[in-house]
């Protein structure tokens, strides 16, 4: 495990976004499974701004760790999101874009996604592997959309699966635990002071630390990263790099 401290979201989203784009160099085609939330949204502003016309973005697959069940013109879209704060600013193909399909049934669109992820994406193990996860954390632990009342879904048979919040009650669709430990690299971009308990919990392995699907996450690979912002590692045995 890696830790890579900050000073602010902006300083976490800059840092990551020269990460990821270094990770591309020599790479013919690279498969990266997306989040949603407020720091890849600026993550996305910073790689627009920076990064437009200095990558091949043709040789980018994106997809999603998880998708909220709404319509792709629906505030919640994470799709939506990804398509304002980058896509409408890069030039990247439309068939390299790989939405999970919020608007159809929720069940059905688990088992199609899983089904191109099988056919898009080497597997190990018969997972699929992308080359890299990126994941954010929910102030009760959660990543993708695994939450800790349904934690029985990170090893799940299927590649993907239905989650539902627990407090409002909305399906969401999210690759499973197994997936998201497949992947070559898995990367945690988690900031604010909201997230500093579970972060402590989650990277000390404290008791009780193992209710949280954050803490299942340890990729074969051996390659995870957390990009934290100072208020996020506030709690941790650690100093700012």
């Amino acid at each position: 495990m890696d830790l890579k401290i900050y000073k602010d979201k902006q300083e976490v989203a800059e840092e990551f976004s020269s990460y990821f784009v270094n990770q591309l160099q020599d790479k013919e085609a690279f498969y990266v499974a997306l989040s949603g939330g407020s720091t890849p949204k600026i993550v996305f502003d910073v790689l627009a701004e920076n990064f437009a016309n200095k990558v091949d973005w043709s040789k980018v697959h994106f997809y999603w760790g998880d998708e909220r069940c709404v319509p792709p013109s629906d505030e919640e879209s994470n799709f939506k999101m990804t398509v304002e704060h980058l896509f409408s600013k890069i030039e990247v193909p439309k068939e390299n874009i790989n939405r999970i399909l919020g608007e159809k049934d929720p069940i059905s669109e688990a088992m199609r996604y899983a089904n191109l992820l099988e056919i898009d994406l080497d597997r190990v193990e018969e997972v699929p592997q992308f080359d890299l996860v990126i994941l954010g954390m929910g102030d009760d632990g959660h990543t993708a959309s695994i939450f800790p009342h349904q934690i029985e879904l990170w090893d799940a048979d299927d590649h993907c699966v239905v989650a539902t919040h627990p407090d409002s009650g909305q399906k969401r669709v999210s690759i499973n635990g197994k997936v998201i430990n497949a992947a070559k690299e898995v990367i945690f971009l988690v900031t604010g002071a909201s997230k500093a308990k579970k972060v402590e919990a989650v990277v000390e392995k404290s008791e009780g630390s193992d209710a949280y699907p954050a803490s299942l996450v340890n990729p074969s690979s051996g390659n995870l990263v957390w990009f934290l912002d100072e208020e996020a590692a506030a709690k941790l045995n650690q100093n700012p790099s």
